[in-house]
């Protein structure tokens, strides 16, 4: 017979005999047992659906908040434009410039901000422009707008009150969007969510003034600046990959039937108005844990059934079991916290880096802008990595990750303790500064740029890479998180013209050279367009020993219609920066084709941008134009300096042996000048050298310049390359030149660039 342990029943039965109640109290206790193995069960349950439930509603308070931010970025960017003099100007016309509202209003708010749909209003309502999805619009398709939108033209007006937004909401619902009229100084939205085209989106309707409000303002209605942001689509995509929400799409209607992991959300309007639901996947860590404990729930079950049935065996067994399932549930539950924080982590950090994402440095941002108006104001710094492409297309991904990885590391252990370092997204970078002053934040910036010189042992071999770096501080420059940020990206860009490598604060005169660079580019592309203000000048080069014209150089002018003669070393930085110098430079190709054709006889240079070279097939078309122009490429001298050779991953060169193989000769400019000219005549074939004009002028008066001047002939002569001095301007630098073998003379002692007429009646005049 077994004996049931006296602890269990609270005496000792005696020896050799088993209670009368031994079979009723084992019964209880399988009950007991199942009971209490029931609860456990349904506890664990419980905690499941609970951790379910607790990631699913952060997902939506986070989704929520994303529409919130949407709504303030729109009614912000609009602020950037819709508070203009010189919009207000352009709209008082009888004609207002399409092109120029195109460039600056719809262009500039779809590019910056991605906004979908943008209009003007005239004061009676009437459309006056329009671009839909980057693309200027015509009028009429307002039309298809108008009634969705008339509510917020209303509003902005002030020929309605503003809606209350105090309205019910079922339990646990989000709250309904904040929307009203917003008037701060001389800025007045009208911003809330609506169904637009049968799709959510943000519209916000702000009306046009100046930047600083008249005294006496005018009573007559203002223009209209009509802004819509779709949520659904390209915003969706983009805030569920940034913050790993799976799944999330839009409905119309509440669907009938969900799967079983998905969530919905309705998409309210400040009025009330249901305006369609957003549904997701959820995390769910709990039914995760749950799917992998159902094995060991299985065993654990078994075992304590056995052990029941085996209640005869020594009680510290059966103890021991309760202990190891108290430890089983309690290292469920740290794996449960565990799982969790862990998702949290994901969801506001770089997979790569492991450092904070654009959603994570945002938030801090925004708290540091808060601390910043009883404290001491902040900095944000935006970093760039120089020539990180070239590091990925030479020794692959695997190497750009690895840049990544230790750029990081290194900022990093430059920063203090309370600093914020994000990536947020490529080789870009961000650092926040919570407490900073000018100094502060030099002096952090020069540390960062002192360390990443060093270079970067990488799978692929050794590299050495700078970081372009622009500041903005708060309050100074900005007062809320996207104008901050927008103004250290002008810095970085700023950072980036002066030579890479470098860092900017931001100035305000920045922003109105961004400005003039825009108007710069409108501008051009109307020039282009017409044809009109655009012309090329031809500058002679002279046969030193016979004094003969052997070739001319084309130059291009541009005489703007109401500023007049707009210098190149203005226009041409413009043009490579936007991508027009491409168009510009088979502008003056063909230019140069039909002055080939005029004068057979000489040799037409034309130079050619570091720019040009980056687009893919670029040789195939250079011979295809001169050729179908019918001109012998061989006429043809194409120069070039050594930024493109700087610049070359492999293209540049085979660029080049393709333009030689079709016979166009090929200059190199301004030799002399870079550090490394020698090495690229020994890797890049080339017909000619052009000696700056610098090392010209100070011939006789300086001992550098006419050493380096013969050191320079001797090498051209020494490897049979045609020398060409630019910047000849006196009969002494003539003399010298040709005494010292340079085979070509160029300058104003012999002509300015002039039109083709005048080299043509030049050659009348030279010819028997």
């Amino acid at each position: 017979m077994l004996a049931f342990p006296s602890r269990l029943f609270g005496q000792r039965p005696p020896a050799g005999r088993l209670p009368r109640s031994a079979g009723g109290l084992l019964v209880l206790l399988l009950v007991a047992f199942g009971v209490f193995l029931a609860a456990m069960l349904f506890s664990l349950h419980l905690s499941v659906e609970k951790s379910d439930d607790m990631s699913a509603m952060r997902q939506g308070k986070e989704l929520h908040q994303a529409i919130n931010n949407i709504l303030d970025d729109v009614a912000q960017a609009q602020e950037g434009v819709a508070l203009w003099d010189m919009l207000v100007d352009e709209l008082a016309k009888p004609q207002p410039d399409a092109a120029w509202l195109d460039a600056n209003v719809g262009g500039w708010l779809h590019r910056l901000f991605e906004q979908d749909v943008i209009f003007i209003l005239g004061p009676d309502d009437a459309p006056l422009y329009g671009n839909v999805h980057g693309e200027l619009a015509a009028r009429e398709r307002y039309a298809a707008y108008e009634p969705d939108i008339r509510r917020f033209v209303d509003l902005a007006r002030g020929r309605i009150d503003q809606p209350s937004n105090e309205h019910e909401r079922l339990p646990g619902q989000a709250p309904a969007t904040d929307a009203s009229v917003r008037t701060t100084g001389a800025a007045v939205h009208a911003t809330d969510l609506a169904r637009v085209a049968q799709r959510p989106a943000v519209v916000s309707v702000m009306r046009i003034a100046r930047e600083t409000p008249s005294p006496n303002p005018a009573t007559a209605p203002h223009h209209l600046l009509v802004s819509v942001r779709y949520l659904d689509g390209d915003f969706l995509r983009s805030f569920s990959r940034d913050n790993l929400i799976d799944g999330l799409h839009y409905h119309p209607d509440r669907a009938d039937a969900h799967a079983a992991d998905e969530r919905e959300a309705p998409l309210t309007s400040s009025t009330g108005q249901t305006l369609g639901y957003l549904g997701w996947r959820p995390d769910l860590p709990g039914s995760e844990l749950w799917r992998s404990m159902l094995p060991a729930v299985a065993a654990m079950t078994a075992g304590a059934m056995l052990l029941v049935l085996l209640l005869t065996l020594r009680t510290y067994r059966l103890l021991r079991k309760q202990e190891a399932t108290l430890s089983a549930l309690r290292a469920a539950h740290v794996e449960l916290k565990a799982s969790e924080a862990h998702a949290q982590h994901l969801a506001f950090h770089d997979m790569l880096t492991g450092l904070p994402n654009r959603a994570f440095f945002g938030t801090c941002v925004d708290q540091a802008l808060v601390r910043s108006r009883q404290e001491a104001g902040c900095a944000v710094l935006l970093l760039d990595l120089d020539h990180f492409k070239q590091v990925n297309d030479t020794w692959g991904h695997a190497a750009g990750d690895a840049l990544i990885q230790d750029f990081a590391r290194r900022v990093k252990l430059v920063l203090g303790a309370d600093d914020v370092i994000a990536r947020l997204g490529g080789d870009e970078f961000a650092v926040l500064i919570p407490q900073a002053t000018d100094a502060t934040a030099a002096d952090l910036t020069k540390r960062i740029l002192q360390d990443v010189r060093a270079p970067f042992d990488l799978p692929g071999g050794r590299a050495f890479v700078g970081v372009s770096i622009g500041i903005s501080m708060a309050p100074r420059d900005a007062a809320t998180r996207s104008e901050l940020l927008r103004k250290a990206d002008i810095a970085l860009y700023q950072a980036k013209a002066l030579g890479r490598n470098q860092y900017c604060f931001f100035a305000p005169d920045m922003d109105e050279s961004l400005k003039a660079k825009a108007v710069i580019e409108r501008d051009l592309r109307s020039a282009l367009s017409d044809g009109g203000q655009l012309s090329v000048c031809f500058q002679p080069q002279i046969d030193s020993a016979t004094h003969q014209l052997v070739g001319v150089e084309a130059l291009i002018r541009w005489n703007h219609p109401t500023q007049g003669p707009v210098p190149p070393q203005v226009f041409i930085g413009v043009a490579e920066s936007t991508g027009l110098i491409v168009e510009l430079g088979e502008w003056v190709l063909n230019k140069a084709c039909q002055a080939a054709l005029q004068w057979p006889g000489l040799s037409i240079a034309v130079n050619l941008s570091p720019v040009q070279f980056r687009g893919s097939g670029f040789a195939a078309r250079v011979i295809e134009l001169v050729t179908g122009n019918g001109v012998n490429p061989a006429q043809i001298e194409l120069e070039v300096t050594e930024g493109v050779f700087i610049e070359d991953d492999g293209r540049v060169q085979r660029a080049i042996e393709q333009l030689r193989a079709a016979g166009f000769r090929i200059a190199l400019d301004d030799f002399g000048t870079g550090y490394s000219s020698l090495s690229y005549l020994q890797k890049f074939a080339v017909d000619k050298i052009k000696i700056d004009r610098s090392f010209v002028a100070n011939i006789g008066e300086g001992a550098d310049s006419t050493a380096i001047v013969n050191a320079v002939v001797t090498l051209g002569r020494s490897m049979g390359l045609t020398v060409n001095a630019e910047g000849v301007e006196t009969a002494q630098q003539r003399d010298f030149l040709r005494e010292a073998g340079c085979d070509e003379l160029q300058g104003f002692l012999f002509s300015k660039a002039v039109p083709a007429d005048e080299i043509t009646k030049r050659l009348r005049k030279s010819s028997p």
